[in-house]
C-alpha cells in the first residue's frame, strides 16, 4: 500500500479555505496541519516535521520568499502560491535554492487544470484555429468593491497586493499555457477606482495598489492580446476570452461555455459545470491536487504541470506591466 502523501499548509485564509480541505479530500494524501502565515513559530516547527512530504504556501506574497527558503532547507517539496513573491528577483531566488535543495517546485496555477482551459489547449495544438494571431480577454468584477473589501496587503503594492498578482499572475500563466509560447512584451495602464478603504479598525487607509488593468501584450509565436480587467467594478460580469487564429476561433464565457467557430461555418460547442455556489477555484484545485500528488510520488512534475520556473516567467511579465504605470493611483 502506498503512503500518503502528507501535506502542512501555510495559510488561513486560501489556504485553509480551500488548499487544506481539498488536499484532505484527495486520495492519497492526508493534511497534517495547517498553521497561519504570521505565527513564525509555527511556520518554523511545521516545516522542521520529519513525517511531512509537502509544505503548501498560501502565505501573503510578501511572505513567499521567507516560508518557501524555510521549507526548502529542509528538503521539503514546496507548492507555492501565487503571485509568485513580489517581484521577478525574489522568484528567481526562490527558483534557486529550490533547485540547489533538489526538491519538487510547484506553482499553485491551478487554472491549468480547469476543464474548459484545458480544452482550449487542446483545440489549439490539435491545430483547429491555425496559427494564433489575436487573444481578447475581458474581466471585470466586483470582488473588493460590492461589499466593499477592507484594508489590507492586498491594497499594498509594497507588500505584492493589486489586481496584477491576484488575477493577471492566473492570465500570464493561462496565456503561456494555452499558447505554449512566452509572452515578450507587455504594457499597461494600471488604475486605482477605489482610493481609500477602511481598515479592520475602521481607520481610513490609502490604497496603492491598481485595482484595474487594460493590458496590451505580444507573444514569442506572433500573436497580440488585450486585456481589460479589475476587481472594483460596480456588478460583476461573465468573463469573456476570445482566441483568434488563421482559421477559427474560440470563445470562452465564464470557463462554462466554449464555442469554436471555423471559417468554414462549421461550429462545435462545450458546455461545462460552473459549479454554482461553490468557490470558483474549487474544481480545478481538486484536479490539481491529484497533480501535486502524482508529482510528489515520482519525485518529478509532469511536463504541463506550473513549477517554479513557470512562476519566474510570470513574475517577469508582471514586473513588466508594473514598470509601465509605476502610481496606478495617478490615473
Amino acid at each position: 500500500m502506498t503512503s500518503p502523501v502528507r501535506v502542512g499548509v501555510i495559510g488561513t485564509g486560501f489556504g485553509r479555505r480551500v488548499v487544506a480541505p481539498t488536499f484532505a479530500q484527495t486520495e492519497g494524501c492526508e493534511v497534517v496541519d495547517v498553521v497561519s502565515a504570521r505565527d513564525d513559530d509555527a511556520v518554523e516547527r511545521l516545516c522542521r516535521r520529519g513525517d511531512l512530504d509537502l509544505v503548501s504556501v498560501h502565505s501573503p506574497p510578501f511572505m513567499h520568499a521567507r516560508h518557501v527558503g524555510l521549507a526548502v532547507a529542509e528538503g521539503r517539496a514546496v507548492l507555492c502560491d501565487k503571485p509568485f513573491g513580489v517581484t521577478a528577483g525574489e522568484a528567481e531566488g526562490m527558483l534557486a535554492a529550490a533547485e540547489a535543495a533538489g526538491v519538487v517546485h510547484l506553482v499553485n496555477f491551478e487554472f491549468r487544470c480547469d476543464p474548459a482551459r484545458a480544452q482550449m489547449r487542446e483545440w489549439i495544438a490539435q491545430g483547429a484555429l491555425g496559427p494564433v494571431e489575436h487573444v481578447g480577454w475581458t474581466h471585470l468584477s466586483a470582488g473588493t468593491r460590492v461589499p466593499l473589501r477592507p484594508y489590507g496587503w492586498l491594497f499594498d503594492r509594497s507588500r505584492g497586493g493589486g489586481w496584477l498578482g491576484a488575477w493577471a499572475s492566473h492570465a500570464v500563466d493561462t496565456l503561456r499555457f494555452l499558447l505554449d509560447t512566452e509572452i515578450t512584451h507587455a504594457r499597461a495602464h494600471l488604475s486605482t477606482t477605489i482610493v481609500e478603504r477602511p481598515d479592520h479598525d475602521g481607520a481610513m487607509r490609502r490604497c496603492d495598489a491598481e485595482d484595474g488593468m487594460v493590458a496590451a501584450l505580444s507573444t514569442a509565436g506572433g500573436a497580440t492580446v488585450a486585456i481589460d480587467s479589475g476587481f472594483a467594478a460596480p456588478v460583476s460580469l461573465p468573463p469573456r476570452l476570445v482566441v483568434l487564429g488563421e482559421t477559427g476561433a474560440i470563445e470562452n464565457v465564464g470557463d462554462t461555455r466554449l464555442v469554436l467557430r471555423r471559417v468554414d461555418r462549421e461550429r462545435e460547442e462545450r458546455r461545462f459545470d460552473g459549479s454554482p455556489g461553490r468557490d470558483r477555484h474549487a474544481l480545478p484545485m481538486i484536479r490539481w491536487a491529484e497533480v501535486v500528488r502524482d508529482a510528489l510520488r515520482t519525485g518529478a512534475a509532469p511536463p504541463d504541470a506550473a513549477t517554479f520556473v513557470d512562476g519566474v516567467a510570470c513574475a517577469r511579465v508582471l514586473d513588466q506591466l508594473r514598470a509601465t504605470a509605476p502610481d496606478p493611483t495617478h490615473n
